[in-house]
């Protein structure tokens, strides 16, 4: 059973205290969004101590000041959440990856050293998600896309899936194809599979409501800002996100 939570109550703010968090239970993922337009500045005060300095590099390193801020808020945000949820300083946390499922390459999903929460985060132009669990967990927020964008996607998705996107109205596309994009996303981020390796393969839906995708796996559609779509994935029978 899916508990349905408004965007208000999932939004975060990092000028204000995180709070105190318990770590999710088995079947629920601990959400939250943020906003990089305006958090930008507060992520920007508070990486110094809370990142760690591979994360600060990659932060020097974008060029576009949008890219950055969202990096810092998803990385800052994750830290704090983490930090609160294990009761450690956010910059102690150490994260790796793990062997991909797949190919057993060392671009697998990313985890937490020692293995006591699962993590996962995604940021798309000034929206942000982080979702915290105790089994993996998947999210993503994906903008709606272009027309031309639309257009040249079909390689990635499931063949009833293109047709669905066909079908639509013209105006209808961009959405639809937001949301099922969200979808594959979260869950292959949450089993640690890239989207090369079976996009195309499960088929998700375009519809308005998201179906779990495989035993064990529960799909779902988070509320997201006006031009957004986003989702969330968690390896349990059903979802409650808190």
């Amino acid at each position: 059973m899916i508990t349905p939570v408004g965007l208000g109550s999932i939004v975060l703010r990092l000028d204000q205290p995180v709070g105190a968090h318990r770590l999710p239970a088995r079947g629920e993922a601990l959400v939250r969004f943020v906003d990089s337009a305006t958090q930008a500045p507060f992520a920007e005060r508070l990486a110094p101590d809370v990142l760690d300095a591979a994360e600060r590099r990659r932060a020097d390193r974008f060029v576009r000041p949008q890219d950055r801020g969202s990096y810092l808020v998803a990385h800052v945000t994750l830290r704090l959440l983490l930090g609160a949820l294990l009761d450690t300083a956010p910059r102690d946390l150490v994260m790796a990856r793990d062997a991909c499922p797949e190919c057993g390459g060392p671009d697998g999903r990313p985890v937490l050293v020692g293995g006591r929460a699962h993590f996962s985060l995604s940021h798309s132009r000034d929206a942000v998600f982080v979702a915290c669990a105790s089994t993996p967990v998947g999210v993503d927020v994906e903008a709606l896309p272009a027309a031309r964008v639309v257009a040249r996607s079909e390689e990635f998705f499931h063949p009833d899936e293109s047709a669905e996107l066909a079908a639509l109205p013209e105006a209808g596309r961009p959405a639809a194809f937001a949301r099922l994009w969200a979808r594959k996303e979260a869950h292959l981020k949450g089993t640690g599979a890239g989207l090369g390796h079976e996009g195309n393969l499960s088929y998700l839906g375009t519809g308005p409501n998201a179906d779990s995708v495989r035993p064990h796996w529960s799909l779902t559609d988070l509320p997201a800002p006006e031009g957004y779509a986003a989702a969330l994935a968690l390896r349990a029978p059903s979802v409650h996100w808190l």
